[in-house]
């Protein structure tokens, strides 16, 4: 589509659907003007999804105002209203925003270089400071919904007052726009709050906001996910290590991280002494490598490490599972030569693809480049992206780049899983780092008997345990496999006649493992088979007199599959532990 730049001119643009939102955003700027005129704007952009725009508005906005606002969005659009730029000097366009009111605006031209041109778009009455691009009229914006109301900090900074952000998003057209405002509704369904709850998973206590409770349930789930990573590390050579949840400031200043980080640690003073509650594992992973000397006979050494980290995160910003101030990072800290750089890093990828496949997850990989608060030369950022670059062509896997996101000590890899809505997640990495081997001064003993400097490696598959989980309750919407499940079987009783019969078949598949669940409530088999199937139970086994009769058989009814039939008690106990060691 064509679009309308800054200077004026009109060109194809190759990001179609960012420039309708970016538009969209000021067509409602444009809406709220008209309808609450004293209202004022800060900054609008377009985002992965959609939009938004933050507003300092007098009481803020209610849904009965987005609803309003949508209706003047729509007169807009249909007025089909020419967009034009114009530029003035810096010293014009701040007069130009002060003599409007828009506070927000002047202080946003205020920060650019005394000798920079402005550059505004106007649509009709209403102008807006921007750099573009956008449509050349509103009518090109075909279909568009406002979503949701958030509180935002102006510049994100809690010194700052709060201002009110409006979601909303626009597609190309009203097909593309349904298909995700259907994904929404699903992904309400699905949310992992609410399912959490449900489901007896996890709990957010008001005594320990951003601190999450696993509850009986949430601690089967996270078990079983430990126990996965603890067999294929095993199986893959690592050695598994635990460091202290807490340590001296001074590490923290040798590895960077208090430089770099200091606002997101909790710290406290031991003995008169200042100690940080760790917020990354690396730093002692390190120490473990620097206990004891070490030979280049036995590199690659690899740590993993299932660590408590703390982070400070402002209250705003947490969201159940997925945004907490503690979490249990599945790490590894690998240590090697220059050329066994690619090798590793290859077995690392290796092992990424089959835990992500075991879940049916698909991803796509970024690589992460030098942002501008790294540390180290220009010669060991060149080698260690380089490095990352080799092992990605070695694997045979696509990438993007993306650049200036890597860690401030080294590049990285990262992945992201899309879950069954479509959605994508950013979970696991691999950060090549030159650099605290040599903050640390870790040395191994080379063939020729003279110290060298290893490469180290960090790398999370699950990132964090505890968001992990949350993505997997709502890619399964609850529904989770056998494995994984914290009731696997749930047997039901008939009648008061077949009680015995279904104890002692619930005792059966404890004594073999297997996570089961009794119902021998006086109750209609209806209501058991309804509470069950709410709680995501994967087997019911339905237990009346026919069964108890016989005494050998269950009834089987499939959360999935639906109906089974009678199937042999013995073979079933066996097909339900088969699919609990094989992961199904």
């Amino acid at each position: 589509m064509k679009a309308l730049y800054n200077d004026g001119t009109v060109a194809e643009c190759e990001d179609e659907l960012k420039v309708i939102r970016h538009t969209t955003a000021h067509v409602l700027a444009q809406a709220v003007k008209r309808l609450y005129p004293d209202t004022k704007l800060a900054i609008g952009p377009a985002i992965d999804d959609g939009f938004y725009y933050d507003f300092d508005k007098e009481g803020g906005f209610t849904q009965e105002d987005l609803d309003a606002l949508e209706v003047e969005m729509k007169k807009i659009i249909k007025e089909n209203l020419k967009l034009e730029t114009y530029s003035l000097p810096r010293e014009e366009a701040i007069k130009y925003l002060k003599d409007k009111g828009e506070i927000y605006k002047v202080e946003l031209v205020e920060d650019l270089p005394e000798d920079s041109v402005i550059t505004f778009y106007k649509q009709g009455e209403f102008v807006d400071l921007c750099a573009g691009p956008h449509i050349l009229y509103t009518k090109g914006i075909k279909a568009f919904k406002l979503i949701s109301l958030a509180g935002a900090y102006w510049r994100g900074s809690e010194k700052n007052k709060m201002l009110t952000r409006i979601y909303g998003t626009a597609f190309e057209n009203k097909e593309k726009l349904e298909e995700y405002l259907n994904m929404l509704e699903e992904a309400k369904k699905r949310d992992h709050r609410k399912l959490g709850k449900e489901l007896g998973i996890f709990a957010i206590m008001d005594e320990g906001p951003g601190f999450p409770f696993f509850l009986p349930n949430g601690t089967i789930i996270k078990n079983a996910l430990v126990e996965y990573w603890r067999e294929l590390h095993i199986r893959e050579g690592y050695q598994e290590i635990c460091t202290p949840m807490m340590l001296s400031q001074e590490l923290w200043m040798t590895s960077g991280h208090w430089d770099h980080y200091k606002d997101n640690m909790y710290t406290t003073t031991i003995d008169d002494q200042p100690f940080c509650i760790k917020p990354m594992n690396c730093p002692g992973s390190i120490l473990v490598y620097k206990n004891e000397p070490h030979s280049y006979r036995e590199l690659p050494i690899r740590y993993g490490e299932l660590g408590l980290v703390h982070r400070h995160e402002r209250s705003g910003t947490l969201h159940g599972l997925f945004r907490v101030r503690c979490f249990t990072q599945d790490d590894a800290h690998l240590y090697m030569t220059r050329d066994q750089i690619t090798e590793e890093i290859e077995g690392v990828v290796r092992l990424i693809d089959e835990v992500y496949s075991k879940f049916g997850f698909k991803y796509h990989v970024e690589l992460s480049t030098r942002p501008e608060d790294s540390m180290g030369s220009d010669e060991d950022w060149e080698d260690a992206t380089n490095g990352l670059i080799s092992a990605l062509k070695a694997s045979g896997l696509e990438y993007v780049v993306n650049e200036g996101d890597g860690a401030f000590y080294g590049p990285k890899i990262d992945f992201h899983l899309e879950d069954t809505l479509g959605r994508t997640w950013q979970c696991g990495t691999i950060q090549l780092d030159f650099q605290m081997p040599q903050r640390f001064d870790i040395t191994y003993t080379g063939a020729d008997g003279e110290k060298h400097r290893p490469i180290m490696v960090h790398r999370v598959i699950f990132g964090s345990i505890e968001r992990f989980i949350g993505i997997l309750i709502e890619h399964y919407a609850g529904r989770f496999p056998t494995w994984l499940a914290p009731v696997q079987v749930k047997v039901l009783s008939v009648s008061e006649k077949s009680y015995d019969y279904a104890s002692k078949v619930a005792e059966k598949f404890k004594a073999a493992g297997v996570r089961v669940k009794l119902d021998n409530r006086e109750e209609k088999i209806g209501y058991k088979i309804r509470e069950a199937q709410l709680e995501k139970v994967p087997y019911m086994l339905i237990i009346g007199e026919k069964e108890s009769d016989d005494g050998t058989i269950v009834s089987v009814r499939s959360r999935d599959k639906g109906d089974l039939g009678s199937v042999p008690t013995d073979e079933f106990v066996a097909q339900v532990r088969k699919e609990d060691l094989e992961r199904l």
